[in-house]
Formats: C-alpha cells, sequence, structure tokens
C-alpha cells in the first residue's frame, strides 16, 4: 500500500515548532550555563504560601476536581484584589474564571472571541504563545510594532500606526502591560488612546497585565477595565505565577463582564476543564498578603535589575532600562553584532550565559534582529556571577 506523503501538522500550525525557551534551556544544560532566557526564578515564593498548598493537600481540597469557574475562595480574593487595587467591582460568581495560568486564559479567550477572518491587531514583539492562539482561531494577526528610542532608552508605541491597523474586520485589540519582553509599562496617555479607539470602533479588548505588580521607577500601572467605556469590552488576564514566584502551580484568572466571563468559560472547559485544585486555595491567601509584601517584591526586583543591567552595560550592550516585568532587553550592535539568534546560539560558548533572540517574538523579523533579552527574576549570587562571565564580551 502507498500513501502520498503529507505534513501532519494542521497548516494553522505549520510555522510554530519547538519554543525558543525549550531549545535554549536545553542549550543551557549542555553547556552547563546561566540560564538567563526562561523567565521563572530559581527560587520559591513566601513559605507561608507553600505551606497553604501543603495544608490544602493534607485536608483533602482540591484533591479532586475543582469547580469548574475555579474554587470560591480564590474567586473571592480575586475580585478583592481588583476592588482594593484599582476599584474595579467584580461579582465572583460570574465574571471571574480561574485557568490554567495566563496563557490557557489567552488561549481561552482568543478561541472563544474570535471568528475565522477576523483580525486582531497586537502590539509587537509579543508573547510567542499569542501568534499561535490566534492561528488556532483562524484569526489573522496584524502586528503594530513598538518601536526602540534610543535616548529615552525604552519602546514606543506609535498611536497613528494602530489607528492606521485597525479596519472592518478587526475584532480585537491584544494589549499586554507591562510588556513583556520590551519591560515597557504604557502611559496612562497611551492605555487612554487605546480605549478611544477600542469605544469608537466597537471593538474587544484583550488584556495581559501578569506583571501588574512589577512596575519600576515612576511607573504606573493602569489597568484598561478603568478607563471609561472599557470595563465593558475588556478581558483582564491576571497570574499567580510571576507576582507570587510559583509559576509551576499554574494559576490564573480572566475577569471581565458576565457574558464575556460566559464566553471564555465555554472554551476553556474543553481545553483543561479544570486545574490546580490544591494551588488555588493558596493563592487565595497569596492574593490577601499585606501591601508590603508587594512592596517587597518590587524592591528586590528592582534591586536585581540594576544589577543586570549595570553588568550588561559594562559588557558593551546597549540596555533598555526596564520599566516593568523582569526582563531586559538589550541591543547587541555595540558589540559589533547584528543577528540576535546567532548570537544567542554562540552566547553559551563565549561566556556561559544563555539569553533569548527577541526577533522570535517579531513578525517583522527584521525589526527584532538586533535585540536579545534577559531575565532578572534570579539569585543576585547567580545575577552577579552571569555579569562577570558577560564582561568578557567587552574585551
Amino acid at each position: 500500500m502507498t500513501s502520498t506523503a503529507r505534513p501532519f501538522l494542521n497548516r494553522r500550525l505549520t510555522e510554530f515548532g519547538t519554543t525558543i525557551f525549550a531549545e535554549m534551556s536545553a542549550l543551557a544544560l549542555k553547556t552547563g550555563s546561566i540560564n538567563l532566557g526562561q523567565g521563572f526564578p530559581d527560587t520559591d515564593g513566601p513559605e507561608e504560601i507553600r505551606e497553604a498548598a501543603v495544608r490544602a493537600l493534607r485536608d483533602g481540597r482540591g484533591n479532586q476536581y475543582p469547580p469548574g469557574p475555579g474554587v470560591p475562595e480564590l474567586r473571592t480574593a480575586i475580585a478583592a484584589h481588583q476592588l482594593r487595587r484599582y476599584g474595579l467591582s467584580f461579582d465572583p460568581d460570574t465574571e471571574v474564571l480561574v485557568t490554567a495560568g495566563a496563557t490557557e486564559a489567552i488561549a481561552a479567550a482568543l478561541l472563544a472571541l474570535l471568528e475565522p477572518g477576523d483580525e486582531v491587531v497586537a502590539l509587537e514583539p509579543y508573547y510567542d504563545s499569542y501568534a499561535a492562539c490566534i492561528a488556532m482561531a483562524g484569526a489573522a494577526r496584524v502586528p503594530v510594532t513598538l518601536r526602540p528610542d534610543a535616548e529615552a532608552a525604552r519602546f514606543r508605541l506609535d498611536l497613528d500606526e494602530l489607528r492606521d491597523a485597525v479596519t472592518d474586520r478587526t475584532r480585537l485589540l491584544l494589549v499586554n502591560t507591562p510588556h513583556n519582553p520590551t519591560g515597557t509599562v504604557l502611559t496612562r496617555a497611551e492605555l487612554t488612546a487605546i480605549a478611544e479607539l477600542a469605544v469608537e470602533r466597537d471593538l474587544l479588548v484583550v488584556t495581559d497585565e501578569v506583571y501588574e505588580h512589577l512596575v519600576f521607577d515612576d511607573a504606573e500601572h493602569v489597568p484598561l477595565a478603568t478607563l471609561p467605556g472599557m470595563r465593558e469590552r475588556t478581558v483582564t488576564i491576571g497570574s499567580a505565577g510571576k507576582t507570587f514566584s510559583f509559576t509551576g502551580w499554574k494559576v490564573g484568572w480572566v475577569t471581565a463582564p458576565r457574558e464575556l466571563v460566559s464566553a471564555v468559560r465555554s472554551a476553556k472547559q474543553f481545553l483543561t476543564y479544570v486545574a490546580s485544585g490544591p494551588f488555588q486555595y493558596a493563592v487565595a491567601e497569596a492574593l490577601r498578603l499585606p501591601d508590603s509584601y508587594f512592596a517587597d517584591f518590587r524592591a528586590d526586583m528592582l534591586t536585581k535589575r540594576d544589577l543586570l543591567a549595570s553588568g550588561l552595560e559594562r559588557a558593551g550592550f546597549k540596555v533598555f532600562r526596564p520599566a516593568g516585568t523582569y526582563f531586559i532587553t538589550t541591543d547587541i550592535r555595540p558589540l559589533g553584532e547584528s543577528d540576535g539568534h546567532a548570537f544567542c546560539r554562540a552566547l553559551p560558548e563565549r561566556a556561559g550565559v544563555v539569553a533569548i533572540p527577541n526577533a522570535v517574538f517579531y513578525d517583522h523579523r527584521e525589526a527584532g534582529a538586533p535585540f536579545v533579552r534577559f531575565a532578572f527574576c534570579k539569585r543576585t549570587g547567580v545575577l552577579e556571577e552571569a555579569a562577570r562571565r558577560l564582561k568578557s564580551l567587552a574585551r
């Protein structure tokens, strides 16, 4: 019996292979390098929250399927967090949905809210799952590129370019602030312009705010849902992993009006159905931690940001010191390099450090070619050693 050879992967996913994170983490293991590529901490979060998870396991809470929308304790804690921090009121029974991390929240939201042929305007560079989830929904992504401003040492959004990207086929804006990988925190003025555009063109907005508690210097995190006309059209995504340093627990959430949460839940129930039962109870306790926890967490990350940024500058990189997240984007051209992919593949052998080429987060790969991302959510001693190793590049 003969057959015609053909690819088995769904054609919508043919551009997506193994993620760059898996590739570079494997390279870190192979070479014994310091892994500043993938964004996960190398220490656990608060001991009392870890013990809360142990207590839930021992008490038999969440060891079987939790409720589909999430355990009531966590949904109530999420609603209380949104009200206390931002003045946003959500009904924990109908306007909050717990997900298997923010990645599932993104997937469920896009699968639920998009029709084949719809256009999604997203800020480029973007987290790699955005492109894959848009493709799985059969929609088309329309990138609006954040441009480097060397003088201000940040990446900026061109609001005119954003407006021009919206067409009659645009269904949804996909916004991420604080922004991974550039570290940009969109200003209130920029977010107000986005909100006005969404209202004017009657667009839905999915906003990824998982780094909401990691803003530095004079930056301010402004949830889009707080702006006029936005609560009724915005799906806000949050996550425990980034704020409490338990990324493996995979606890994320969606807050939105009842109709939008119902739509997202319809897709989510056929993805994981439920997940992370005992950890949901622990995250409920984490969200009730005093403000001092969040302030101390931010201060610790700020110290680590400055430590690594200074080390990168001494090594010869042009550094875009981030206003948010725990990633630093650098320009490698001052080192005489221009291909971030080649640079990152060679860096473990050259300096014993792993980073991520930003080009993988772009549709316009040439726009991201000279930029490389480093994560600073690591122990101080690890960052100091990485800076010491990278200094060899300056020679």
